[in-house]
């Protein structure tokens, strides 16, 4: 981690030069030594950081470094406020000449300190070149395969009595190897550490079936080998020994080629079977893969992955497979937790509470499964007090119980394996409370707010985000919780266990500080504060802790409100995080305006109602301002002067009933918000005012991504789209008019946003705009009162990448309407919508239309007495929705009854007929084992919105 504070210290240490050189009159020389001894030392810290946890004197070298690096980005921090203060003061008067020269004094002395330390540092890091140059690959991994795999040879020699749900994986993996075409095929089996890889590929490994189908078999465990030649050796003599062949003289001293072609020999004309266990990086297959032969005897390669894309490279280039290990069923490792703490026996009546919540914990993973059963089975059990107090303390007990030690180093190893880039991004994650789903956009903007991102040339900083997201992702350390319907990953989570690691690691590297309770005595440093709890920590006795280094605030779960003046009357003028979101806050934080650095504020779902003018122009840094679901309707007109401001969010969703179901309120912007040239998002702005000189300012906003438009004006028409062509990197756009009777006018758009993704348009619509079929890109399209005189399908049939469409009230094609989903047509939508279409008797799906089809909602079509002809057709649809239906149609799909309809649905998992009341859903499930008349059924109440109008 001291490699991570290094490299963000540099990457920080690059606009002080580039722009502030001019202005550090008696700090510069200590600036330039300081970043010359982190350049020197910070070659080292790769190494060093992987080695820290078996070495306890290098541990407190690491630590040095580390502390040196925060103290220093504190120092120029507050030299940025200095110069900041300079450049808006008298600079001529007395008192500032005086302060400003006090400052400046302390912080030469305090950089002249540091560097000190850092010479001292510098000279006791030559001693631990020895044991750095020893460790060739740790250098090149991140990690040592001694520390990693110490016990990793447990998980091949396992009974099949410590096994639970291993046999259906098992039967998958033979099939493949055995069946299929005589080519060779790569077969990878990928999950997340402890997923139980390793054993359920050697059982497959040494299955009397698989033995008998392959001449010549190989296991070769890579993280051991020390080299590509070490590894290539390895498999050599392995096969010489399972074919019983003498092994040729010299070939521990070959070259890698020479060992290649050696194998391949070998191989060319056997069915061999070649296990590659536990591969990290792509170039340990690259290396191999050209010596085992493409030949047709019905060879296969396996190899075990904690990591997706080296599953899917080496599985593509073969056509072979890829199997994503997934966690043990619920009755699964119920059972394999019972069979190990309880030696087979029942889970005694009064511990059943306690079982549960430490199996929650463990989530399926067989690894900390067993880890956990070993640990328990040694307790008393009729100390219920010992067993609940494991449940109190489990991170505690992860890292000071041996029996736990090979759980934590097999979910430590991911960690350590990462880049230093991705080491903070990860660590980030232990912020944020037990099973919290975490919103895709909030942790990139948080992540970009803190400084983690490095600028990427030709990516925003969002665009390098989202990449250090998939690779976390790809490593399998973060789980997608959520998807929208187009495919974008919308929530996230973490392992349990795993965050409980990482909030380990994060405490011991001073990285953050988790609250939970009121009394609890905060560490002497805190550089980051989340706060998991209805109210702040009691700030009595505690102002003398360092606040003042404090770089971001969360706070979860609280109930009630407290001053930040008054919890740290010292101030936090470093603070560059603020996060209020879902607090009980009714008016603007004063505290915000002394924040110089601040990045990030969020308000959201608050009460507050109105920003304070000259405040928010004050707050140069701000890049991300959130104001979702607060009561705010207009921005003061300072805010223009935030010139780094890229997120402007502004909007509230009320649930309103069917007229306004969808209803959003944006705000009224500053007539000058075309000054605000780097925002990226702008959502959502009222755009009647000022005789359309709010339309005239979007075409200077040339970097917008997502642009959300309210009260769009038919006469603005024109210039709206003039502007539109305007905003080249455009992905989601929105226009509402100013009423569901008000017409907008889109037809003058000649050249749409060429990476148009989403697009949600509100309004009457004189015909379908004609670029609409043009956008390849499009994965949603929401059209909302549109009233069209012609069937829209014909237009948007053919949309290449249509995921997600949904219409309501879009087409008045008179009485007895038909809609033709027509065949091979709407190939990729998952996804449909169908609500108030007056006068639609009949629905026809051909055959082969939407084929990838899973979700079908209808509401409101009074005259559709019948389910659409040819539902029976949709393989795919999991989920059909009838809401507010004429009970005609109800009667058609019951099983009792008439149901005449019935069996064109009965393939169909949920079917649900849903009405509006009293301001919530009542949801009724429509199956074969009730009676399924209109008001009858299973009794669901939901407040979610069914289709979200979001941008």
């Amino acid at each position: 981690m001291a490699e991570s504070a290094v490299s963000f210290l540099l990457q920080r240490l690059v606009p002080v030069f580039e722009n502030k050189m001019n202005l550090l009159a008696g700090v510069e020389d200590e600036v330039v030594y300081l970043k010359g001894q982190l350049e020197l030392i910070g070659a080292f810290l790769k190494v060093a950081d992987a080695l820290e946890e078996s070495d306890e004197e290098l541990k407190v070298w690491v630590k040095q470094v580390r502390d040196v690096a925060h103290e220093t980005e504190d120092i120029l921090d507050e030299l940025e406020l200095l110069v900041q203060a300079r450049n808006h003061t008298n600079r001529f008067s007395v008192s500032f000449r005086i302060r400003n020269m006090k400052a400046r004094y302390r912080i030469a002395h305090e950089l002249k300190s540091i560097n000190s330390r850092m010479t001292t540092i510098f000279s006791i890091h030559k001693r631990f070149l020895k044991k750095l140059d020893t460790s060739s690959e740790a250098s090149n991994s991140n990690y040592t395969g001694k520390t990693r795999h110490d016990q990793r040879g447990d998980a091949l020699l396992l009974d099949n009595t410590d096994l639970v749900g291993i046999d259906r994986h098992k039967n998958w993996l033979i099939g493949w190897l055995i069946k299929g075409c005589p080519g060779r095929k790569v077969i990878s089996v990928t999950g997340m550490g402890g997923m139980g890889k390793t054993t359920l590929v050697k059982k497959v490994y040494d299955d009397p079936e698989v033995i008998k189908h392959f001449k010549a078999c190989a296991w070769v465990t890579v993280s051991q080998s020390c080299g590509i030649e070490e590894l290539l050796r390895d498999l050599a003599e392995k096969l010489f020994s399972e074919i019983r062949r003498k092994v040729p003289e010299g070939l521990e001293n070959m070259h890698s080629d020479k060992l290649k072609m050696i194998i391949k020999e070998l191989l060319q004309r056997r069915r061999y079977l070649v296990v590659f266990d536990d591969v990290w990086h792509i170039h340990e297959w690259e290396a191999v893969k050209y010596a085992l032969p493409k030949n047709n005897c019905g060879s296969r390669i396996m190899i075990t992955t904690r990591k997706s894309d080296i599953a899917s490279i080496s599985s593509i280039e073969s056509k072979g497979k890829v199997y994503n290990l997934q966690p043990l069923k619920e009755d699964e490792a119920w059972d394999l937790f019972c069979r190990k703490t309880f030696q087979g026996h029942s889970c005694p009546s009064y511990l059943i509470d306690i079982c549960s919540y430490i199996l929650r914990k463990c989530e399926g993973l067989p690894l900390a499964i067993v880890a956990m059963s070993g640990v328990l089975a040694t307790k008393d059990k009729h100390r219920i007090d010992e067993w609940d107090m494991i449940c109190r303390s489990l991170g505690a007990e992860i890292q000071v119980n041996g029996k736990l030690d090979n759980l934590k180093t097999v979910l430590s190893l991911s960690f350590n394996d990462l880049p230093y880039y991705l080491k903070y991004c990860f660590l980030y994650l232990s912020m944020f409370p037990e099973d919290y789903l975490i919103q895709r956009m909030r942790l990139i903007r948080l992540w970009i707010a803190e400084g983690f991102i490095e600028a990427k040339s030709g990516k925003t900083m969002e665009d390098v985000a989202e990449d250090y997201l998939k690779e976390l992702i790809n490593r399998n350390l973060l789980q997608v919780a959520e998807t929208t319907s187009d495919g974008r990953v919308k929530t996230l989570r973490i392992h349990d266990l795993l965050r409980e690691i990482i909030i380990s690691k994060s405490k011991d590297q001073n990285f953050a500080t988790i609250v939970k309770e009121q009394n609890v005595v905060l560490p002497e440093k805190i550089r980051r504060l989340a706060q998991h709890g209805p109210t702040l920590p009691n700030p009595n006795g505690q102002q003398h802790r360092s606040v003042s280094q404090l770089r971001s605030l969360l706070m979860f779960g609280m109930t009630e409100s407290l001053s930040l003046g008054k919890l740290f009357p010292g101030g936090f003028k470093l603070l560059s995080v603020l996060d209020y979101q879902d607090a009980p806050l009714r008016k603007f934080p004063k505290a915000v305006v002394d924040l110089y650095h601040l990045t990030y504020l969020s308000l959201k779902n608050t009460q507050v109602k109105v920003l304070p003018k000259c405040v928010l122009g004050k707050l140069q840094n701000l890049e991300t301002l959130d104001l979702k679901n607060t009561r705010v309707t207009e921005l003061p007109a300072d805010i223009v002067k935030v010139k780094k401001l890229r997120n402007l969010l502004v909007y509230q969703s009320k649930v309103e009933g069917y007229a306004q179901f969808h209803s959003k309120y944006g705000f009224k912007a500053p007539l000058e918000i075309g000054k605000l040239q780097s925002l990226q998002k702008l959502c959502f702005v009222e755009a009647n005012q000022g005789c359309g000189m709010i339309i005239r300012q979007l075409q200077k906003l040339s970097q917008l991504r997502r642009l959300g438009i309210m009260r769009l004006r038919e006469e603005d028409g024109k210039e709206f789209c003039w502007c539109i062509e305007k905003l080249t990197s455009l992905c989601a756009l929105s226009v509402t008019s100013e009423g569901e009777d008000k017409f907008i006018d889109l037809t003058s758009l000649c050249k749409p946003p060429p990476f148009l993704q989403r697009l949600y348009l509100s309004g009457r619509l004189q015909e379908l705009p004609s670029w609409i079929p043009s956008l390849h890109n499009l994965a949603r399209l929401f059209l909302k009162w549109s009233c069209l005189k012609h069937d829209p399908l014909v237009y948007l049939q053919d949309l290449p990448n249509l995921a997600h469409l949904e219409l309501l009230q879009v087409y008045d094609g008179g009485e007895n309407m038909l809609l033709h989903f027509k065949c091979g047509k709407f190939t990729k939508l998952k996804v449909l919508g169908l609500d108030k279409f007056e006068g639609l008797s009949q629905v026809i799906v051909g055959k082969g239309a939407m084929p990838w089809l899973e979700t079908l909602s209808i509401g409101r079509c009074e005259s559709l007495k019948k389910v659409p002809s040819g539902i029976e057709n949709l393989a795919k649809l999991q989920v059909l929705e009838f809401f507010d239906m004429p009970d005609e149609l109800m009667l058609t799909i019951c099983q009792h009854g008439p149901g005449e309809d019935y069996w064109k649905v009965s393939h169909i998992p949920e079917v649900y007929s849903t009405y509006w009341r009293d301001g919530g859903w009542d949801v009724y499930a429509l199956d074969s084992r009730r009676d399924c008349s209109p008001r009858s059924g299973t009794l669901r109440r939901s407040h979610e919105s069914r289709n979200q109008w979001k941008v």
